[in-house]
């Protein structure tokens, strides 16, 4: 008989598995110091697949994994974004139609008079808050109303990066708490903690956070120097010149907010609120529209081709002003390319890690040190926050966070939503924070402002786990079955 010499397949080692982790770091810091702002546009990438390189390579020749298990990991992993790649290219469609429609200007138009300079910040983040809790959605949010606040902010003499904080902290709020959000369904429901329970729950961290966050933007506003009101108002008439300004245009919004309402699926939503700003692109905007056309009386065909180079390439227009053809120019769909590039690059590096066993191999090996209830959350919340660098996605953060942790919570006596909240403390609202993430990715492109710029100034997401490991600290209303039989039989 001939014995099988055949390698036995092992689970990776705690530092084989960090090894992947790191190359991706030192490679991305690399990136950008060489390329700057440009690292998004192929430095980036190319660092995620060297990265998941090592990954295979650590997985197969040190652990004996199978290609197959890696390969089918990638695809399952780049199948479960399959959506927010088509709706990437919606939001990319919505940002050209409500700009060439008149939408954002006319929101534009009317925040410069309504809204007060020193407390815009303030207000962004208020109003993000609401417009988030309503719809669910922080990507509809910032691809509708940020679009138009970073514009106002940005008229105001407000930097970009600063704006884009509020504006990303107001939506990631309602959205963490939103009961229509996908992730707070998800993350409730992966864990088994009823909806309403853990957005309640939720209130105990997130109420403080959020309160710092608004002081701290209120302060900044009231420090800052503010652009001269002769400045905003020369904006506001140049907007006006190249725009028909009427509250009519508002109706777009309001019949997208309608469908929000209605709990339509949201690519259907992204989509009819692009169809709607087709309209007033072809009756409300002649002047705009002879500036794309390159004629002043633009016949029917001319007009349908240039509203399709609009949504598939965005617009770009010669005013002479800077400042307008800045605003007034887009990008479309084509500009979306780029970040569903890295999308896909980072798909694959989770699909290594998560194939290659060793996000498991890293969350084991924290789980054997954890003795007290600060030290889980703490785990919990830096597994959610390496999950999303890691994997690179939000939705797979949290069902992978929540499959990760959850028989240990139950083997510890805590309850369900302890899991669920502190989850949403880390991994949803870290998840815009990391540049290749899709969520980074996508709020950075839409907002015309590089991740680590806005990072800093995004103090509500990453206040929110400090939060939740502070009041792990103190224990409030953090019960754990085992404790209390402990001191029932004393």
């Amino acid at each position: 008989m001939i014995k099988k010499t055949g390698k036995t397949q092992r689970d990776p080692k705690f530092i084989e598995a960090l090894i992947p982790i790191a190359v991706l770091i030192g490679s991305i810091v690399l990136i950008v110091k060489m390329f700057g702002d440009d690292s998004m546009s192929g430095g980036a990438q190319v660092s995620i697949l060297l990265a998941t390189a090592v990954a295979v390579f650590i997985s197969m020749i040190c652990c004996n994994t199978k290609w197959n298990d890696i390969e089918n990991a990638i695809t399952e992993n780049i199948k479960s974004i399959g959506s927010a790649l088509i709706m990437l290219f919606l939001i990319g469609a919505i940002g050209s139609t409500w700009m060439a429609s008149g939408v954002v200007p006319t929101m534009i138009v009317y925040g410069l008079k309504i809204l007060s300079p020193k407390i815009f910040l303030f207000a962004t983040v208020i109003i993000c808050s609401i417009i988030s809790l309503l719809t669910g959605s922080s990507w509809t949010t910032i691809a509708t109303f940020g679009v138009a606040l970073i514009s106002i902010g940005q008229s105001f003499g407000i930097p970009a990066a600063i704006c884009a904080g509020a504006i990303i902290s107001g939506a990631y709020f309602g959205d963490k708490l939103s009961p229509l959000s996908d992730t707070t369904i998800m993350a409730s429901q992966t864990v088994g903690t009823p909806l309403f329970t853990h957005i309640r729950y939720m209130l105990i961290t997130t109420t403080p956070t959020m309160t710092i966050t608004l002081i701290i933007f209120l302060i900044i506003g009231f420090s800052f120097d503010i652009q001269p009101i002769s400045q905003t108002l020369e904006l506001s008439g140049q907007i006006s010149g190249l725009f028909n300004i009427s509250p009519w245009l508002l109706l777009v919004p309001v019949l997208t907010a309608v469908l929000i309402a209605m709990k339509l699926p949201t690519l259907i939503t992204l989509f009819m609120a692009s169809v709607f700003a087709i309209i007033p692109m072809c009756f409300a905007q002649p002047q705009f529209m002879g500036l794309l056309t390159g004629t002043a009386n633009p016949d029917g065909m001319e007009i349908t081709k240039a509203i399709i180079q609009t949504i598939f390439e965005g617009a770009e227009v010669n005013t002479g002003i800077e400042s307008l053809d800045s605003l007034a120019s887009t990008s479309g769909m084509a500009g979306m390319l780029n970040t569903i590039w890295l999308i896909l690059c980072a798909a694959c590096f989770g699909g290594a890690m998560i194939g290659g066993k060793m996000i498991n191999s890293i969350t084991n090996t924290i789980i054997k040190y954890l003795k007290s209830t600060v030290a889980m959350v703490s785990a919990t919340s830096l597994t959610g926050i390496l999950c999303n660098i890691c994997i690179s996605d939000q939705y797979l953060s949290i069902i992978l966070n929540s499959s990760l942790y959850k028989k240990f919570y139950e083997k510890e006596g805590y309850e369900p939503r302890l899991l669920s909240r502190t989850i949403e403390d880390s991994t949803t609202v870290t998840s815009v924070l990391v540049p290749w993430n899709t969520c980074g990715m996508t709020q950075s492109t839409v907002l015309g402002v590089a991740t680590l710029s806005y990072l800093p100034y995004c103090f509500f997401n990453y206040l929110s786990p400090a939060m939740t490991i502070m009041i792990a600290a103190i224990g409030y209303k953090i019960k754990n079955a085992k404790e209390t039989k402990l001191i029932r039989k004393k």
